[in-house]
């Protein structure tokens, strides 16, 4: 499988959980309204867990431009993939958040309040100061990316998809990415982001998780469906992109 097409399947396995937990607990009329935040982190934790476990043998499995950004920062994936990859992650977070609409799309429907309609789309503050919540996001991304690093395994995958400075698990070369290791780990790790950090800004630490999404709330046509909040979209974007290059820094320094 194309590592593009693997991250597009992924990203969007990731919104389709992550989305899709959240449709359950906000919509009016689901099996699990008001469920509360821990099935919330839950599903987002498995939402990774899945598709870092099936997409990871294909690309790695970055399925967020922030980490996808913090391993080219730290010289372990190659630059002319960064663009591309990003590009796939967004069109993958766009196509779950489509998913999602057309599982609930009833319930939709049945719910009137367009805020809440729009955060299973995206995230929002809870007290909007972007200045605290740009730095909710860099340090929730931080402890992502960084955590990343030391939990996966080293190694390196070019443009040609050569496995260069990889290790070997089992009898197999394995390139760097989140692929390269069990897929738990890495769930547990977003799970403890969600419950730690996920308070203030609804824990985006993944700038596709957001602004795809974001974007399919401002095409689909449901009812009472409000602003998309675009004033606010540039920080669950920057707020990653920078956590990570501080984590992938910290990680080369050390």
């Amino acid at each position: 499988m194309s590592p593009f097409l693997a991250e597009i399947i992924g990203t969007a396995i990731l919104i389709l959980f992550g989305g899709g937990v959240v449709a359950n607990v906000v919509l009016n009329k689901t099996k699990g309204n008001s469920s509360g935040w821990i099935v919330i982190t839950w599903g987002w934790a498995m939402g990774v867990f899945v598709a870092v476990f099936s997409m990871g043998q294909f690309s790695g499995a970055h399925i967020n431009p922030a980490v996808t950004v913090g391993l080219a920062t730290a010289g372990l994936f190659d630059w002319p993939l960064v663009v591309p990859y990003i590009l796939s992650q967004t069109l993958g977070g766009f196509i779950g958040a489509v998913l999602v609409w057309m599982a609930y799309k009833d319930h939709f429907e049945a719910t009137e309040d367009g805020p809440t309609k729009l955060a299973i789309f995206s995230t929002s503050p809870e007290i909007r100061r972007y200045s605290s919540n740009f730095l909710t996001e860099v340090i929730g991304t931080f402890i992502l990316v960084f955590g990343v690093l030391y939990i996966t395994d080293p190694g390196f995958i070019s443009m040609d998809g050569e496995l260069l400075a990889a290790i070997t698990i089992n009898g197999e070369e394995v390139g760097f990415g989140l692929g390269a290791l069990s897929a738990l780990p890495v769930g547990l790790l977003v799970l403890g982001i969600g419950l730690a950090l996920g308070g203030p800004t609804g824990y985006a630490i993944n700038p596709a998780r957001d602004l795809g999404p974001r974007i399919a709330h401002a095409l689909l046509p449901f009812s009472n469906k409000g602003s998309s909040d675009w004033a606010y979209s540039w920080v669950p974007v920057m707020g990653p992109l920078v956590g990570a290059v501080i984590a992938a820094g910290l990680f080369s320094l050390l």
